[in-house]
Protein backbone atom coordinates (compact mmCIF):
# COMPACT_ATOMS: atom_id res chain seq x y z
CA UNK A 1 0.00 0.00 0.00
CA UNK A 2 1.51 3.47 -0.72
CA UNK A 3 2.40 5.59 2.06
CA UNK A 4 1.14 9.10 2.77
CA UNK A 5 4.55 10.65 2.37
CA UNK A 6 5.08 8.55 -0.98
CA UNK A 7 1.77 9.91 -2.65
CA UNK A 8 2.45 13.30 -1.71
CA UNK A 9 5.24 13.29 -3.46
CA UNK A 10 3.75 11.85 -6.10
CA UNK A 11 1.22 14.48 -6.53
CA UNK A 12 3.63 17.32 -6.12
CA UNK A 13 6.16 15.53 -8.69
CA UNK A 14 2.80 15.23 -11.25
CA UNK A 15 2.25 18.84 -10.73
CA UNK A 16 5.64 20.03 -11.44
CA UNK A 17 6.03 18.20 -14.36
CA UNK A 18 2.28 19.85 -15.40
CA UNK A 19 3.38 23.04 -14.82
CA UNK A 20 7.44 22.71 -16.81
CA UNK A 21 5.06 20.87 -19.44
CA UNK A 22 2.85 24.13 -20.01
CA UNK A 23 5.97 26.21 -19.52
CA UNK A 24 7.63 24.25 -22.03
CA UNK A 25 4.61 24.87 -24.48
CA UNK A 26 3.89 28.44 -23.85
CA UNK A 27 7.55 28.87 -24.39
CA UNK A 28 7.19 27.46 -28.34
CA UNK A 29 6.43 30.07 -31.16
CA UNK A 30 3.11 29.82 -33.17
CA UNK A 31 3.00 31.57 -36.05
CA UNK A 32 -0.97 33.08 -36.33
CA UNK A 33 -1.88 34.23 -40.02
CA UNK A 34 -4.63 37.28 -40.09
CA UNK A 35 -6.71 37.80 -43.20
CA UNK A 36 -7.46 41.24 -43.83
CA UNK A 37 -9.90 42.53 -46.53
CA UNK A 38 -9.97 45.88 -48.54
CA UNK A 39 -11.21 47.33 -51.54
CA UNK A 40 -8.01 49.38 -52.17
CA UNK A 41 -5.85 46.96 -53.11
CA UNK A 42 -6.55 45.04 -56.44
CA UNK A 43 -3.68 42.47 -54.97
CA UNK A 44 -3.20 40.75 -51.72
CA UNK A 45 0.19 41.22 -49.91
CA UNK A 46 1.73 39.81 -46.43
CA UNK A 47 2.90 41.13 -43.57
CA UNK A 48 5.50 39.75 -41.35
CA UNK A 49 5.23 41.73 -38.05
CA UNK A 50 7.51 41.31 -35.16
CA UNK A 51 6.34 42.61 -31.77
CA UNK A 52 7.65 42.24 -28.40
CA UNK A 53 10.72 39.90 -28.77
CA UNK A 54 12.46 41.07 -25.59
CA UNK A 55 15.85 40.10 -26.91
CA UNK A 56 14.89 36.25 -26.57
CA UNK A 57 16.21 34.32 -28.99
CA UNK A 58 14.87 31.69 -31.75
CA UNK A 59 17.14 28.95 -32.39
CA UNK A 60 20.14 30.58 -31.55
CA UNK A 61 21.67 34.45 -30.78
CA UNK A 62 21.30 34.62 -34.33
CA UNK A 63 17.57 33.96 -34.68
CA UNK A 64 17.80 31.20 -37.07
CA UNK A 65 14.56 30.00 -36.51
CA UNK A 66 12.85 33.32 -36.16
CA UNK A 67 14.61 34.54 -39.64
CA UNK A 68 13.64 30.38 -41.02
CA UNK A 69 9.93 31.41 -39.97
CA UNK A 70 10.07 35.02 -41.49
CA UNK A 71 11.40 33.37 -44.55
CA UNK A 72 8.80 30.48 -44.82
CA UNK A 73 6.12 33.27 -44.88
CA UNK A 74 6.88 34.92 -48.12
CA UNK A 75 6.28 38.13 -46.89
CA UNK A 76 6.28 41.42 -49.09
CA UNK A 77 7.09 43.41 -45.89
CA UNK A 78 8.34 43.05 -42.38
CA UNK A 79 7.31 45.20 -39.68
CA UNK A 80 9.05 45.90 -36.13
CA UNK A 81 6.27 46.51 -33.44
CA UNK A 82 8.18 47.91 -30.87
CA UNK A 83 10.17 46.13 -27.81
CA UNK A 84 12.40 44.37 -29.56
CA UNK A 85 14.92 44.93 -27.16
CA UNK A 86 14.61 45.39 -23.59
CA UNK A 87 15.12 48.35 -21.20
CA UNK A 88 18.31 46.72 -20.54
CA UNK A 89 20.69 44.18 -21.94
CA UNK A 90 22.56 44.29 -25.72
CA UNK A 91 21.50 45.58 -28.79
CA UNK A 92 23.58 43.43 -31.02
CA UNK A 93 21.79 40.58 -31.77
CA UNK A 94 18.41 42.84 -32.47
CA UNK A 95 20.35 44.65 -34.93
CA UNK A 96 21.70 41.61 -36.55
CA UNK A 97 17.94 40.37 -37.08
CA UNK A 98 16.93 43.74 -38.44
CA UNK A 99 19.97 43.61 -40.82
CA UNK A 100 19.62 40.14 -42.06
CA UNK A 101 15.52 40.59 -42.96
CA UNK A 102 16.30 44.22 -44.38
CA UNK A 103 18.79 42.16 -46.75
CA UNK A 104 15.62 40.45 -48.46
CA UNK A 105 12.77 42.76 -47.68
CA UNK A 106 11.44 46.46 -47.30
CA UNK A 107 11.79 47.19 -43.22
CA UNK A 108 10.57 49.66 -41.14
CA UNK A 109 10.79 49.78 -37.45
CA UNK A 110 8.09 51.54 -34.72
CA UNK A 111 9.43 51.35 -30.71
CA UNK A 112 7.87 51.06 -27.84
CA UNK A 113 8.27 51.87 -24.29
CA UNK A 114 11.35 49.52 -23.49
CA UNK A 115 13.13 50.89 -26.44
CA UNK A 116 12.08 54.25 -24.61
CA UNK A 117 13.56 53.42 -21.36
CA UNK A 118 17.04 53.05 -22.23
CA UNK A 119 20.04 55.57 -21.72
CA UNK A 120 21.43 54.57 -25.17
CA UNK A 121 17.97 54.44 -26.91
CA UNK A 122 19.37 57.37 -29.46
CA UNK A 123 22.43 55.33 -30.33
CA UNK A 124 19.82 52.17 -30.97
CA UNK A 125 17.86 54.63 -32.47
CA UNK A 126 20.96 55.49 -35.27
CA UNK A 127 21.59 51.76 -35.58
CA UNK A 128 18.17 51.11 -36.84
CA UNK A 129 18.39 53.79 -39.10
CA UNK A 130 21.11 52.53 -40.84
CA UNK A 131 19.47 49.25 -41.51
CA UNK A 132 15.63 50.54 -42.02
CA UNK A 133 13.38 53.60 -41.60
CA UNK A 134 12.67 54.26 -37.88
CA UNK A 135 8.99 55.66 -37.93
CA UNK A 136 7.86 58.51 -34.86
CA UNK A 137 5.40 60.48 -36.38
CA UNK A 138 6.88 59.75 -40.03
CA UNK A 139 5.77 57.26 -42.92
CA UNK A 140 7.38 55.06 -45.10
CA UNK A 141 5.48 54.85 -48.49
CA UNK A 142 6.52 51.54 -50.50
CA UNK A 143 5.31 49.91 -53.61
CA UNK A 144 3.97 46.64 -53.80
CA UNK A 145 2.61 44.71 -56.90
CA UNK A 146 2.49 48.35 -58.03
CA UNK A 147 0.23 49.78 -55.02
CA UNK A 148 1.05 52.09 -52.42
CA UNK A 149 1.16 50.79 -49.01
CA UNK A 150 1.99 53.36 -46.37
CA UNK A 151 3.29 52.46 -42.98
CA UNK A 152 3.06 55.19 -40.22
CA UNK A 153 4.52 55.09 -36.89
CA UNK A 154 3.50 56.24 -33.36
CA UNK A 155 5.37 55.88 -30.45
CA UNK A 156 1.87 56.05 -28.29
CA UNK A 157 -0.63 58.70 -28.11
CA UNK A 158 1.19 61.50 -26.05
CA UNK A 159 4.93 61.29 -27.49
CA UNK A 160 5.65 64.64 -28.96
CA UNK A 161 6.67 64.76 -32.81
CA UNK A 162 9.00 68.06 -34.66
CA UNK A 163 5.67 70.11 -33.77
CA UNK A 164 2.80 68.03 -32.80
CA UNK A 165 2.25 64.45 -31.27
CA UNK A 166 3.37 61.81 -33.76
CA UNK A 167 -0.14 60.07 -33.85
CA UNK A 168 -1.13 64.17 -35.04
CA UNK A 169 1.47 64.55 -37.59
CA UNK A 170 0.69 60.85 -38.81
CA UNK A 171 -2.71 61.63 -39.11
CA UNK A 172 -1.66 65.03 -40.84
CA UNK A 173 -0.07 63.38 -43.60
CA UNK A 174 -3.27 60.41 -44.39
CA UNK A 175 -3.74 59.63 -48.16
CA UNK A 176 -6.59 58.14 -49.04
CA UNK A 177 -5.54 56.53 -52.04
CA UNK A 178 -2.87 54.50 -50.30
CA UNK A 179 -3.44 51.50 -47.83
CA UNK A 180 -2.21 53.19 -44.19
CA UNK A 181 -0.85 51.40 -41.64
CA UNK A 182 -0.22 52.49 -38.36
CA UNK A 183 2.31 50.82 -36.29
CA UNK A 184 0.68 51.88 -32.29
CA UNK A 185 2.81 50.03 -29.67
CA UNK A 186 -0.03 50.04 -27.03
CA UNK A 187 -3.32 48.21 -27.79
CA UNK A 188 -5.37 49.70 -25.34
CA UNK A 189 -4.93 53.46 -27.01
CA UNK A 190 -7.03 52.48 -29.52
CA UNK A 191 -9.68 55.30 -29.09
CA UNK A 192 -6.77 57.40 -30.06
CA UNK A 193 -5.40 55.94 -32.96
CA UNK A 194 -9.03 56.21 -34.51
CA UNK A 195 -9.71 59.76 -33.68
CA UNK A 196 -8.17 61.93 -36.29
CA UNK A 197 -10.90 64.44 -36.05
CA UNK A 198 -11.03 64.91 -39.48
CA UNK A 199 -12.89 61.88 -40.46
CA UNK A 200 -10.19 60.15 -42.30
CA UNK A 201 -9.02 56.43 -40.94
CA UNK A 202 -6.08 54.35 -40.98
CA UNK A 203 -6.78 50.98 -43.03
CA UNK A 204 -4.97 48.96 -40.60
CA UNK A 205 -3.48 49.31 -37.04
CA UNK A 206 -1.11 47.25 -35.44
CA UNK A 207 -0.24 46.87 -31.85
CA UNK A 208 1.62 44.51 -29.38
CA UNK A 209 2.65 45.80 -25.53
CA UNK A 210 0.01 43.42 -23.48
CA UNK A 211 2.02 39.82 -24.23
CA UNK A 212 -1.39 37.64 -24.72
CA UNK A 213 -2.53 38.81 -20.96
CA UNK A 214 0.41 36.69 -20.19
CA UNK A 215 -1.86 33.54 -18.81
CA UNK A 216 -4.91 32.95 -20.53
CA UNK A 217 -7.57 30.65 -20.11
CA UNK A 218 -9.73 29.45 -23.58
CA UNK A 219 -13.60 30.56 -22.84
CA UNK A 220 -12.90 32.28 -19.59
CA UNK A 221 -9.59 34.31 -19.74
CA UNK A 222 -9.70 35.06 -23.35
CA UNK A 223 -7.95 38.10 -22.93
CA UNK A 224 -5.55 36.49 -20.21
CA UNK A 225 -5.35 38.01 -16.70
CA UNK A 226 -2.74 40.58 -16.68
CA UNK A 227 -1.52 43.57 -19.09
CA UNK A 228 0.80 46.42 -18.64
CA UNK A 229 -0.95 49.79 -18.44
CA UNK A 230 -4.38 47.68 -18.62
CA UNK A 231 -4.04 45.56 -15.34
CA UNK A 232 -6.02 43.19 -14.06
CA UNK A 233 -8.38 41.40 -16.50
CA UNK A 234 -7.04 43.38 -19.32
CA UNK A 235 -9.55 44.11 -22.81
CA UNK A 236 -7.14 44.61 -25.30
CA UNK A 237 -4.44 41.77 -25.29
CA UNK A 238 -4.61 39.40 -28.83
CA UNK A 239 -6.86 38.91 -32.00
CA UNK A 240 -8.39 41.48 -34.80
CA UNK A 241 -10.75 43.64 -34.41
CA UNK A 242 -13.30 45.62 -36.47
CA UNK A 243 -14.04 49.28 -36.26
CA UNK A 244 -16.02 50.41 -39.84
CA UNK A 245 -13.12 50.49 -42.18
CA UNK A 246 -10.20 50.24 -40.06
CA UNK A 247 -8.92 46.56 -38.41
CA UNK A 248 -6.83 46.55 -35.41
CA UNK A 249 -5.07 43.86 -35.07
CA UNK A 250 -3.09 42.79 -31.64
CA UNK A 251 0.01 40.34 -31.43
CA UNK A 252 0.73 38.20 -28.41
CA UNK A 253 4.79 39.37 -28.96
CA UNK A 254 7.83 36.68 -28.97
CA UNK A 255 8.65 37.42 -25.47
CA UNK A 256 9.83 33.71 -23.85
CA UNK A 257 11.21 34.38 -20.56
CA UNK A 258 8.85 35.33 -17.72
CA UNK A 259 8.84 39.22 -18.43
CA UNK A 260 6.20 39.85 -15.91
CA UNK A 261 6.63 39.15 -12.06
CA UNK A 262 4.95 35.89 -10.90
CA UNK A 263 3.11 35.78 -13.83
CA UNK A 264 4.31 33.15 -16.42
CA UNK A 265 2.82 32.60 -20.32
CA UNK A 266 0.09 29.98 -19.71
CA UNK A 267 -2.12 28.78 -22.83
CA UNK A 268 -0.36 31.76 -24.13
CA UNK A 269 1.99 30.70 -27.07
CA UNK A 270 4.59 34.00 -28.40
CA UNK A 271 3.35 34.98 -31.36
CA UNK A 272 4.74 35.66 -35.26
CA UNK A 273 2.02 37.59 -36.58
CA UNK A 274 1.57 37.28 -40.43
CA UNK A 275 -1.18 39.43 -42.37
CA UNK A 276 -2.49 38.87 -45.26
CA UNK A 277 -4.33 41.99 -47.09
CA UNK A 278 -6.34 41.52 -50.06
CA UNK A 279 -9.99 41.56 -51.35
Amino acid sequence: MMSKKLKKRLIIAAVLLILSALSAWGFTMKTIIYNVKTDKLDESIRIVFISDLHNCFYGDTKQSKLIREVKNSSPDIVVFGGDVIDAYGGTKYALHLISELSKEYPCVYTPGNHEEMRDDKEEFYEEVRKLCPLLLGEYREISVKGQDIRIYGALDDTAWGKKRTQLEECFDTLDDSCYNILLAHQPEQIDSYRNSGTGRQFDLILSGHAHGGQWRLPKLLDQGLYAPDQGILPDYTTGMYEYGSTTHIISRGLARPLRMIFIPRIFNRPELSVITIGQ
